[in-house]
């Protein structure tokens, strides 16, 4: 097989950090079209598809150039730069003698095939969840279709206009209907958003009050600008003031973790009580602040809500009454979404303990008004554009992107959305991948608030603007987007010459519950314009594959989605035609994850020849949250073999993956891979070794699966980071359990870990975790924690090193010099490079800690330390003498 340049090297640092910042912009890029979760940055799809559709380089210096092509290439300010893309296009094209013809078939939000469409590629996509599918329609084939111009210059195609154009008409029409239930104030200052509190009864007998439930009172909280809303007990219960520069804590609300204390009399709601008070439709909600704007100031204003408010949101909810009554007789389904929400206990809901019990119990009534009539306008934009004369399919594409504006608002403008006291502003619902409960929230001005359909549309055109910019000069390649299952593919055998892709991981992100939120409404405004996509109550769960256990246990989810996996990959490796090239992007942090991987690519018959292991988050944010999870994706990159895969014997496997480890994991460490991100990177080079072969048996005929490879990778690549982490001469002398805190501390930092991790982290050091006992390693309900000297005891077996260096951090914390110096002199330890080798490396690892500060304290006098105890041996010697 032709060799091509991914699989010889890649530029990784570089690519890394741009992926990483990737995730700070937000202007015009794809993810502000419409929310995603779990989206591979654009920055390393680019990079990535590149390198694998070009020949390996000729020479060092041709090698160096493209590296350095690469580099810029994945930068985000060239992804419209002209000059590069054209010459990336040339490239692949002359290459291939054709654009390529290449598959994503787990698309979601259309990064990957986006980049490969935008290299010149014949692109084919496709999703079994109905919304990823009309995001990739509106990412990529609406845009070609319909956008794409002859100029680079020329943003303002027939399309960007009548988006724009239909898009203020939607706006100007709901405005008319809707702007009595947003009054401004007499001094034309605007409401941008309603701050709400969901209330319980106190469920003291001699109190009874109505208790606001806030987690905070915070209204604006910048260095100089401190507002808030000040709890004030009156003979009728709560009241609010609001102040400035507050004299108390507005950071303690009346709620944390479910438990309630009343500020009346004190008395506390336990969490359970609180759930329970909420099933019995005990909860109610009460409008507390408004956040105004004015058009000739600037910054925010706030005030207490007053009897005009509360009217305007009266007489919405009955005017919701009887439009909600009107458009179910015309349209034959409920314009509020009554489909129900997940069962309990489906990963990230926790809403439905609190009597939400479907999606249309996510928004107040005001809110749920604003959405059925921004929903109506859009299905009668429709209508309009029909009557003017526009095409049917094309009319179609406008009002998509249409509806995408009206989920936006419906992100923005649920109950489920925080006020940000930082930023002054709401958040959007999916702050993460998950739906948790939120006690205040902020409503927004729809008609004319900052976080209005006018704000958020912009969002939607400026993306869109971009999208159109990528695609200039691209002729006759309009892409192929469609619903389907990655597990049985629509095509011929060796129709692709690659295939791209991101699949899912276990039950890391719950797709299909997500967009649900987000179905119910495109249901109601699109889906007579796409009845193959919405013709389901919700989104597709059977066939999704994400390990669910709704209806099953653990292990039988588990066992469904390895098995749906390993016929993905089967269907991959026979959609790929002989020699032809695979990406595969695997994240998952635990090591069963990977033996899935491991396995499944050992049977679809694919063979791995190159992976790099490219970090999507900030270093530093994983950290600080104090996680020990990844901050890297693995790039697998695999071929179709042309020839028979062979059978490769365990013996001789082994000292083959030594010798390819060592190679490749010095490459990386240059490449400053490190930490838990490190280890994987090691398992993905494992792969070039373990994926060249059918089966892998013993001499004695037993198979070899993954699991016991991975033992062998890990050992491989502890003992190698081991000599890297103290430098070559200082590693050799250091035992087990000093390796195993090294090497815990370098993987996950102080955090804790999953048992089975940590036990296969020292098992690769030759340590048996259930049956060590020390005092530094806790293990408690399946977790494990590694103690540093600030958390554990004096129980230290100073015969390790790791343990009087413990003892000897502490005793210095402790100012018991005396004590310090005898410990160090009787051990040995204190002429010992290792120990303070050692000492300095933990202090790499660590965030800032007790545990840190200790030991830089310990080690800062080090060479008078030394000193000391050098003189101290002396005159022991002396005296015994």
């Amino acid at each position: 097989m032709d060799e091509r340049f991914i699989e010889r090297t890649f530029p990784v640092a570089r690519v890394s950090e741009n992926s990483a910042r990737e995730k700070n912009i937000r202007h015009g890029h794809i993810s502000t079209l419409h929310i995603w979760w779990a989206r591979r940055p654009l920055a390393s799809s680019r990079a990535t598809i590149y390198a694998s559709l070009i020949p390996t380089a000729g020479d060092e210096l041709e090698e160096v150039r493209v590296k350095r092509f690469i580099e810029e290439l994945s930068e985000w300010e060239n992804s419209l730069n002209q000059g590069m893309i054209e010459r990336a296009r040339r490239d692949i094209r002359e290459y291939n003698g054709r654009p390529p013809r290449v598959l994503d078939p787990f698309g979601g939000g259309g990064s990957i095939p986006l980049e490969a469409l935008r290299l010149g590629c014949e692109t084919y996509s496709m999703d079994l969840n109905p919304v990823a599918v009309l995001i990739q329609k509106c990412t990529l084939e609406y845009p070609q279709r319909y956008g794409a111009s002859d100029s680079w210059s020329d943003s303002e195609s027939r399309l960007l206009r009548d988006v724009k154009r239909w898009g203020e008409w939607v706006l100007r029409e709901a405005r008319e209907e809707l702007s009595r239930f947003y009054p401004e104030d007499d001094d034309g200052s605007i409401p941008a958003a309603y701050i709400w509190a969901r209330t319980l009864p106190c469920q003291n007998p001699d109190c009874g009050a109505e208790v606001p439930l806030m987690r905070q009172y915070w209204l604006a909280r910048k260095k100089n600008r401190k507002i808030a809303l000040k709890p004030v007990v009156t003979g009728a219960g709560v009241e609010f003031e609001i102040v400035e520069d507050p004299d108390f804590d507005p950071s303690r609300g009346t709620i944390s973790r479910a438990i309630v204390t009343c500020p009346v009399c004190g008395s506390t709601i336990p969490g359970a009580d609180t759930r329970r008070l909420f099933q019995e439709g005990k909860a109610g909600e009460r409008l507390i602040a408004v956040a105004l704007t004015h058009p000739q100031r600037r910054g925010k204003t706030y005030r207490l809500a007053t009897e005009r408010d509360l009217e305007a949101c009266m007489e919405a909810q009955e005017y919701l009454e009887k439009k909600r009554d009107e458009l179910m007789d015309q349209w034959g389904i409920d314009p509020v979404p009554d489909e129900e929400l997940p069962p309990v206990g489906t990963l990230g809901f926790r809403i439905q303990r609190y009597d939400m019990k479907t999606w249309g119990d996510l928004f107040n009534a005001r809110q749920k008004l604003a959405l059925i009539t921004f929903t109506e306008k859009i299905r009668q934009a429709h209508q309009e554009m029909l009557k003017e004369g526009y095409e049917e399919d094309y009319s179609k594409a406008v009002v998509s992107y249409l509806g995408l504006g009206l989920d936006r608002i419906a992100d923005r403008n649920g109950s489920l959305s925080i006020w940000n006291n930082i930023a002054e502003k709401q958040e959007h619902t999916f702050g993460r991948q998950a739906l948790p409960m939120v006690w205040d929230y902020a409503e927004t001005n729809v008609i004319k608030g900052v976080q209005g359909w006018k704000k958020q549309f912009s969002y939607t055109l400026n993306a869109l603007e971009k999208i159109f910019k990528s695609f200039l000069k691209i002729s006759g390649l309009v892409p192929h987007v469609f619903q389907g299952s990655a597990v049985s593919l629509p095509f011929d055998d060796d129709y692709f010459d690659a295939v791209f892709t991101d699949p899912p991981y276990y039950d890391n992100v719950p797709y299909s519950y997500l967009s649900d939120f987000f179905y119910v409404w495109l249901k109601r405004a699109l889906g007579d314009l796409y009845p193959d996509l919405f013709m389901t109550p919700l989104t597709p769960k059977r066939g999704e594959m994400v390990a669910y256990t709704n209806d099953k246990s653990m292990d039988e989810a588990r066992e469904e989605f390895e098995s749906m996996l390993r016929d993905s990959f089967r269907e991959i490796h026979r959609v790929l035609r002989p020699g032809g090239i695979a990406n595969i992007v695997y994240a998952h942090k635990t090591t069963h994850g990977w033996e899935t991987v491991i396995n499944s690519i050992l049977d679809s018959g694919l063979v791995v020849t190159a992976s790099w292991p490219i970090f999507t988050e900030m270093r530093a944010r994983m950290r600080a949250q104090g996680s020990a999870a990844l901050a890297s994706s693995i790039y697998i990159v695999a071929r179709k073999p042309d020839f028979e895969k062979s059978t490769g014997y365990y013996e001789e496997v082994l000292g083959e993956l030594k010798e390819v480890l060592g190679e490749k994991l010095d490459y990386l460490w240059g490449e400053g891979i490190s930490g838990p991100d490190f280890f994987i990177a090691a398992i993905g080079a494992g792969l070039e070794v373990i994926g060249k072969y059918s089966e892998i048996l013993k001499y004695n005929g037993e198979i070899v699966r993954g699991s016991r490879l991975l033992d062998d990778i890990r050992a491989v690549a502890a003992d190698f980071a081991i000599r890297r982490i103290l430098d070559n001469g200082f590693a050799e002398g250091l035992s087990s359990l000093t390796r195993f805190y090294l090497f815990y501390r370098w993987n996950f930092g102080n955090s804790s870990v999953d048992f089975d991790e940590a036990r296969k982290l020292a098992g690769s050091l030759g340590i048996d975790l259930q049956n060590t006992r020390t005092g530094f390693i806790r293990i408690q309900r399946g977790k494990v924690t590694v103690l540093g000297p600030d958390k554990r005891g004096e129980d230290h077996d100073t015969t390790e090193l790791i343990d009087a260096l413990h003892l000897a951090a502490r005793l210095w914390s402790q100012g018991r010099r005396e004590e310090l110096q005898d410990l160090l002199l009787e051990t040995g330890y204190g002429t010992d490079e290792k120990f303070y080798r050692v000492a300095q490396a933990i202090i790499e690892f660590l965030p800032d800690c007790k545990e840190k500060q200790w030991l830089e304290g310990l080690t800062v006098n080090r060479d008078t330390m030394i000193k000391t105890i050098k003189e101290k041996t002396s005159q022991k010697t002396l005296r015994d003498y």
